[in-house]
């Protein structure tokens, strides 16, 4: 198996906290796969995303027992650097924007010039990205003049244009109406037909149901249960323990159990028209 990042009995503590956060995680991320990270507030997938970018314990501070290696080298020997590695998009777009920049190219191309990026190649990555990220008409704006879908677009091209290959994005429409989800998920839609790893923690769960290749289930600080979308979110217990599953499945699981011969459970809204129309026909 081809690992990105390897999760070795990590447990972490914030400052002052008088008990993990995370707790004895092991977990393996594949190179280019979509991870959906689910599970209930407090659950620890905010504290896991920050793990994963080094943020937890390096800006953070606290204890941490365990490693967290990225493609074979531990993630605190990075520095810097890492961001060239992992992407990190914030669940507030505004923690994202630097506020040093008067436009919305500037800070797109903010990151570049930290990196010392030739002037010639940064105009050319910042108009790519901003086109792949449609914010091209948004250019010259003020980025604290935009809307919160605008702003996590920016966030998002500010972080896309750094080209890392891995990508923890937290929570990136919590505050968007249905036009602003849409279009982030447009982008993250992109970036996995470009076989981006991506860790993504989303309350929507439909959206996870609908993008993700593997689940992770967090409760009390712990990675409960790991595996494909199709296993994880038909598996009714998870509502027992605080879990949202799609609403679809619920359904196709009720439907099951009544007597309907469906071929499998249902965890889209196209999967159910499809398999339970097919069960009607075939009922007669």
């Amino acid at each position: 198996m081809d690992y990105v990042i390897e999760c070795k009995n990590v447990t972490y503590t914030y400052p002052l906290a008088t008990a993990p956060s995370i707790h004895q995680l092991n977990l393996n991320i594949e190179r280019g796969k979509f991870y959906g990270v689910i599970g209930e507030n407090g659950s620890g997938k905010t504290t896991f995303c920050a793990l994963l970018r080094g943020f937890a314990p390096s800006f953070y501070k606290g204890e941490i027992e365990g490693e967290v290696l990225v493609e074979g080298k531990n993630i605190s020997e990075y520095g810097g650097e890492i961001s060239k590695k992992i992407g990190y998009v914030f669940q507030n777009p505004f923690t994202q924007i630097s506020g040093v920049k008067d436009t919305v190219f500037e800070e797109v191309a903010y990151g570049l010039e930290n990196f010392g990026v030739p002037v010639e190649e940064i105009e050319q990555r910042v108009i790519d990205v901003m086109r792949l990220t449609d914010i091209e008409a948004l250019a010259g704006k003020n980025p604290f003049d935009l809307s919160g879908g605008q702003m996590q677009r920016v966030a998002l091209a500010s972080i896309i244009v750094l080209e890392p290959d891995i990508l923890v994005i937290d929570e990136p429409t919590s505050q968007l109406d249905p036009e602003g989800t849409e279009s982030v998920f447009a982008i993250i839609e992109q970036l996995k037909e470009k076989h981006k790893t991506i860790i993504l923690v989303e309350h929507k769960i439909d959206l996870i149901a609908e993008y993700a290749d593997e689940i992770l289930v967090f409760k009390n600080g712990n990675l409960i249960t790991t595996g494909k979308k199709q296993d994880i979110l038909t598996d009714m217990s998870l509502l027992e323990k605080g879990v949202a599953i799609p609403q679809v499945a619920i359904l196709g699981t009720k439907l099951k159990e009544q007597g309907l011969l469906l071929d499998y459970i249902p965890i889209t809204e196209s999967q159910a028209v499809d398999v339970i129309s097919k069960a009607l026909k075939e009922r007669g």
